[in-house]
């Protein structure tokens, strides 16, 4: 067993290897850096980690044609598209995420983009001293605020229901961690890193358990809660940097 010291280190060692530039070749991250523009980095960096579920070729394939779908203009498609233009995501899938729930992201998107500069301002509006649970949460009140297939909900999950949310907290990773590594985009300064969670699934779940991380067997939001006091005893200041080192043990590793 590591003392607390060691497995600090271990850890220390195993993101700073992670988190590389190579990283972004296999990775969802890859689709936020085809762009430059703020509010593109945002829109495809949303609906990119939205169908991060499952096989990541598949993963990555639908995300670009996603972007093809949106003449690789994301901002401008959400602000300016026609029924026709819609008409035209007819046919897109992602396992249980279809047009449907396409056609009313990009509603949604637009309707958030009327009322506020950007994503990053709805998020700092809502973040606490301690977490961004509750913004997370009026987030999710406020995307779903115009008539939609009640479907669709499922695809945007909410920490104050005991989720671990892991889309959506891999999704503000990428927007506020700082991109001196070249990997995340740490395009909104006015969110700290030190209240991220780490994006809980099966395969950092079962490294933070076999590490002594977490007790708890599901990945729910409790165990997110303690992977978060966890991880942020080792570095209160970027707690989710440990995100490369739980992931890349269990995907590349299978620690």
């Amino acid at each position: 067993m590591k003392t607390q010291t060691e497995l600090k280190s271990f850890l220390d060692q195993k993101a700073a290897y992670y988190e590389q530039p190579r990283f972004i070749e296999t990775d969802p991250i890859q689709i936020p850096h085809l762009y430059s523009n703020k509010r593109d980095i945002e829109i495809s960096g949303f609906l990119t980690a939205t169908i991060s579920w499952g096989n990541r070729k598949s993963i990555l394939k639908n995300a670009h044609h996603m972007m093809e779908l949106m003449g690789n203009d994301p901002y401008n498609f959400v602000m300016h598209h026609s029924e026709d233009s819609l008409d035209h995501l007819e046919g897109f899938v992602h396992r249980t995420f279809n047009a449907i729930d396409l056609t009313y992201f990009i509603k949604a998107l637009r309707a958030l983009y009327n009322n506020y500069t950007d994503m990053e301002a709805f998020y700092s509006k809502f973040a606490q001293q301690s977490d961004l649970n509750l913004a997370i949460h009026e987030f999710k009140k406020e995307f779903f605020s115009l008539p939609h297939p009640t479907r669709t909900e499922k695809h945007v999950s909410d920490p104050l229901k005991n989720s671990a949310a892991k889309r959506i907290h891999m999704f503000l990773r990428w927007m506020v961690r700082d991109s001196n590594r070249g990997v995340d985009l740490g395009i909104w300064p006015s969110i700290s890193p030190s209240i991220l969670s780490c994006p809980l699934d099966v395969h950092s779940g079962n490294v933070a358990r076999k590490l002594g991380l977490i007790n708890r067997k599901q990945n729910d939001g409790k165990a997110l809660s303690e992977l978060d006091k966890s991880l942020r005893m080792f570095c209160p200041e970027d707690p989710v940097k440990y995100d490369y080192a739980l992931f890349g043990l269990g995907v590349f590793e299978k620690f």
